[in-house]
């Protein structure tokens, strides 16, 4: 007898809540529901991974702005990300679905939602995949600078490439092994991230007997742009704080694998957020105050990391080998949990339709319950994005900004949807009340300004390796989904669609061979 042939009685007083609420959505429980609320958290928290953006984006910051940039260009990016992510949080709380923010804009959308879910989605696909090049990539660049230092290997754009498909292949064979060790390496990853801070931190304050100034670190500015208009430099300068800020919709697309997701998955966004917020403040102050020797040398470092060149000026080569360690590990978490949250929304944007070849996507392996093949497609698309660093010195700071300015265009849509008259939004159990209105406008607002400063020249003179390629990017992936949406996609993709009634539902769990 073929599953096909499996007859199906609904039950729904046996399901439980959060599968009932599921099916409701139009979904059925095919990935195993096993993450705890804090599990939720830290996967979000590891993919913001403070040891990560901060420490792969310090010569930018050193560069474009310096200490006083850095120091109040967090604060100042952290409390609106915290407002953008509060924004969408209740939405998330309503709507706790893998598909996240493509989702969200099908229903909130007042027309057209086809169109919406289809161009929040490609946004959020594609800036996912590129922050998963920049995480990994940033990984690389660090292991390459460790090896050199401790085995003379010289760190050749080669074998930072080579590095960094090695590291790829890793995330997607763990990611492979199912949710399970996912959720266990991300709690291990929270928890490493905050006493690395503390490690880190520790050692440059107690070690070195020589500190930079309260002065130098509040109010010292550095421009090494080329231009000359100050106002200027602090805003494009805002790109390292805003760039740490992303991924933490990893929480809204763990949604289907966490426990009482209405309420643990927005309480996973917001405090992601906020944790990170106050960690890398006192990391980013902790390294400033040990850059007292020549700040060029900390830019020019023979390492080509400079946190690890005031490392070792600071508290001598093997502690700052050790210092590198500690970040190396947080960084390749931070990688795991991105491939993590990429495949599921590649594997809910197939569940509708929407990505080509969605069949050979929109699968799950039966013994993991994981999407594997949503998993290699991530690791793929990110390997790809990273290959033009080879020949171009600037491919980094372009996936960057496409990663910023993809997922915050994502993240952003659902939100504005949501304050557009006329919208019909019955809030979660996890909402702001009267405050909403104003937090939505303020993160609409936000994004405005961040989507157009970072498409903007970060140096001039500009040339063919100096050259912001984001705005490059961005029209190419506008280009792609709007042909695409008026010579086909628009015919057939009508938004998230329904797997089924409820017997279809319980016959799709029941066919996956496990219980839920």
């Amino acid at each position: 007898m073929s599953k096909e042939d499996i007859s199906v009685t609904p039950h729904p007083e046996l399901l439980d809540e959060e599968t009932r609420r599921l099916h409701a959505l139009g979904y059925a429980q095919e990935l195993k529901r096993v993450m705890s609320g804090f599990s939720n958290f830290a996967v979000s928290f590891t993919i913001i991974s403070i040891l990560s953006g901060c420490l792969t984006l310090y010569y930018y910051g050193m560069t474009t702005g310096g200490p006083a940039e850095m120091v109040w260009g967090w604060i100042v990016v952290g409390a609106m990300t915290t407002i953008v992510g509060l924004g969408m949080a209740e939405i998330a709380s309503a709507y706790p679905t893998a598909g996240g923010l493509y989702y969200w804009s099908a229903k909130l959308a007042k027309s057209k939602g086809a169109a919406w879910s289809w161009f929040t989605g490609w946004f959020n696909l594609i800036g996912q995949i590129a922050v998963t090049a920049g995480i990994d990539f940033g990984f690389a660049t660090f292991l390459s600078a460790f090896l050199n230092l401790t085995t003379g290997i010289s760190a050749t754009k080669g074998t930072v490439l080579f590095v960094y498909g090695l590291t790829l292949l890793a995330h997607g064979l763990i990611n492979s092994f199912g949710v399970r060790l996912v959720a266990l390496l991300s709690n291990v990853s929270a928890w490493w991230h905050i006493l690395g801070v503390i490690v880190i931190v520790g050692a440059l304050a107690l070690i070195p007997t020589h500190h930079a100034s309260a002065a130098f670190v509040f109010t010292k500015f550095v421009n090494e742009t080329g231009f000359h208009n100050t106002f200027y430099v602090v805003m494009i300068g805002l790109l390292m704080a805003q760039y740490t800020f992303t991924g933490y919709d990893a929480s809204a697309h763990m949604s289907e694998e966490t426990k009482g997701a209405s309420l643990t998955v927005p309480k996973g966004i917001v405090n992601s957020i906020l944790v990170s917020l106050a960690a890398g403040l006192v990391l980013i102050i902790g390294i400033t105050f040990a850059i007292t020797n020549d700040y060029q040398k900390a830019i020019n470092s023979a390492t080509g990391v400079p946190p690890v060149q005031i490392w070792i000026d600071s508290i001598g080569r093997t502690g700052g080998e050790f210092l590198l360690i500690i970040a190396m590990v947080a960084q390749f978490f931070c990688g795991m949990a991105s491939v993590t949250a990429n495949s599921r929304m590649i594997y809910a944007f197939s569940r509708d339709g929407a990505v080509p070849g969605s069949k050979l996507w929109h699968h799950i392996n039966p013994r993991t319950r994981t999407p594997t093949r949503s998993i290699w497609f991530s690791v793929i698309g990110a390997f790809i994005l990273g290959v033009p660093s080879y020949w171009s010195t600037t491919a980094y700071g372009a996936v960057t900004s496409i990663a910023t300015i993809g997922l915050y265009l994502a993240y952003v849509t659902p939100t504005l949807l949501r304050r557009l008259p006329g919208t019909r939004f019955e809030p979660g159990p996890w909402n702001l009340g009267r405050w909403s209105p104003i937090v939505g406008w303020i993160g609409v607002v936000w994004v405005g300004i961040i989507t157009v400063l970072f498409m903007l020249p970060e140096v001039t003179p500009i040339t063919r390796d100096t050259f912001n390629y984001a705005p490059v990017a961005l029209v190419v992936v506008l280009g792609y989904a709007g042909i695409y949406w008026v010579l086909s996609a628009r015919k057939w993709f009508t938004g998230p669609k329904m797997q089924g009634d409820e017997a279809e539902l319980e016959r799709l769990e029941i066919g996956l061979g496990e219980p839920i």
